[in-house]
């Protein structure tokens, strides 16, 4: 690797943020499209072009960013200033779930229980949903919509295992990277992909679960709308991990990465450890309470 600059470096113009721009863009029409059922075939296209777009994105900027590494551009100054980026990215990350689980807990602690005459609303109970049964989960909606919760056991149980495994391997992929021990490093990082896509593919499989068999549907009132929300969000992150991590270990089988530099990993496995900690809270708090 080429001897690090003492400067501040500033890049040049680069078209990878407009490529992001445009494929979380495409991401976020084709997944509305979709959930809402209209302009048919499209929406899932639109999703997949959105998907493709994010992944050519990822890539390309990562190779502009490890030439740069590698042309000895970055001092330490630079190094600092990734390090202070990736910890805002994942505190603005703690504050987007923040909303999601502020908003399930706004549902069920104030909500449905006003909803069913807590307090002083007995008046309204009475003129809105005489009938409401103010239990969560809400498996009834007012326009009649029945469904059925999804437990904490089967396949939730599994994936939440799946990802703490995986955030051991990655620890133990990262201990080897600093004992110089190469295949060990091969080994822990793939198989923490491995993991990551497993837990993605079980997903998918508990979400025809819940549309074919359960009844569980965006449409099936507060309950499916936070369980959809939460978990299919939290598994776009899953998404947006396992490729990070996936860059990382196609980086290590090229030589990449030293004991004493090695930040792209560190802040792969940082955003990992993020997402096994959102995944517990998501298990708790949408599965079994």
């Amino acid at each position: 690797m080429a001897v690090k600059t003492q400067s501040y470096y500033v890049p040049a113009q680069s078209p990878w943020p407009i490529v992001g721009a445009v494929g979380l863009f495409l991401l976020a029409s084709g997944a509305g499209m979709w959930a809402a059922g209209i302009a048919g075939i499209w929406g899932p296209v639109v999703f997949a072009a959105g998907t493709l777009v994010m992944t050519f994105m990822l890539f390309g900027w990562f190779g502009n960013v490890i030439d740069e590494a590698h042309s000895g551009l970055y001092s330490e100054q630079m190094d600092r200033s990734f390090r202070q980026g990736m910890s805002w990215f994942i505190f603005s990350e703690v504050m987007f779930f923040g909303a999601f689980f502020g908003a399930l807990f706004y549902a069920r602690v104030l909500a449905v229980p006003w909803l069913g005459g807590a307090g002083n609303n007995a008046m309204t109970h009475e003129v809105l949903w005489p009938e409401f049964n103010p239990i969560w989960p809400l498996v009834l909606t007012p326009g009649g919509i029945e469904t059925t919760a999804m437990g904490w056991f089967g396949l939730p149980l599994v994936n939440t295992i799946i990802l703490l495994t995986s955030s051991v391997t990655v620890h133990f992929a990262h201990l080897a990277l600093l004992q110089e021990q190469r295949a060990r490093l091969k080994q822990w990082l793939g198989g923490t992909v491995l993991l990551g896509a497993l837990f993605l593919g079980l997903q998918a499989w508990e979400y025809v679960h819940a549309y074919r068999d359960l009844g569980l549907r965006l449409d099936s009132g507060i309950y499916g709308n936070t369980f959809f929300l939460l978990t299919g969000f939290h598994g776009a992150h899953v998404t947006l991990g396992t490729l990070m991590l996936f860059i990382m270990w196609l980086r290590v089988n090229k030589g990449h990465f030293t004991p004493a530099q090695h930040f792209g990993f560190q802040a792969s496995s940082w955003y990992w450890h993020f997402v096994d900690v959102v995944w517990l809270c998501l298990f708790v708090f949408v599965y079994i309470l």
